[in-house]
């Protein structure tokens, strides 16, 4: 297998991850602590592989969340495509951060795909009415310490220095 091959299935194997993370079914209680993995794994690549990793992927997952979670087509689409240009454009910056740091703006990533995200659905007249619409975001930035090591020895292994 090709060096080109073995960077795409990387690439591929993570966001699969995230895809099933997503939508694998978690326990009633815990069902509004979900993070959000897809645009967590979409703000680690960006930040990290740039060039390779863009709005065009942002655009791509958030249009896999919509189909899987039957929202309306475009919505999810737009809020990742957000997050990808925010953080290539920022990327320089980003990673020049602590973790801590890090984790800060990425929550500030996350609650702009959220109200991004509410501001159509509310449009639409679907716009949740309690508060844990926006755990996720917050859940997101307390795993992103953690998800960025994981992300990173992965890459590491996967020949993507």
């Amino acid at each position: 297998m090709n060096r080109d091959t073995h960077r795409r299935l990387v690439f591929f194997g993570s966001f699969v991850v995230a895809v099933i993370l997503a939508i694998m079914p978690f326990p009633k209680w815990a069902e509004p602590f979900r993070p959000d993995w897809m645009g967590l794994v979409l703000i680690y690549w960006c930040l990290t592989v740039p060039e390779r990793v863009s709005v065009g992927t942002g655009w791509l997952l958030g249009f896999i969340q919509d189909a899987l979670y039957g929202s309306l087509l475009g919505s999810n689409a737009l809020g990742k495509t957000l997050i990808a240009f925010l953080t290539v454009r920022l990327h320089l910056q980003l990673r020049m951060f602590p973790r801590w740091q890090q984790a800060v703006s990425v929550f500030g990533l996350l609650i702009a795909n959220q109200l991004l995200v509410l501001w159509i659905r509310g449009a639409i007249g679907q716009a949740p009415d309690t508060f844990s619409y926006w755990t996720p975001s917050v859940v997101g930035a307390l795993l992103w310490p953690w998800l960025f090591v994981l992300l990173r020895d992965f890459r590491r292994h996967g020949g993507l220095t």
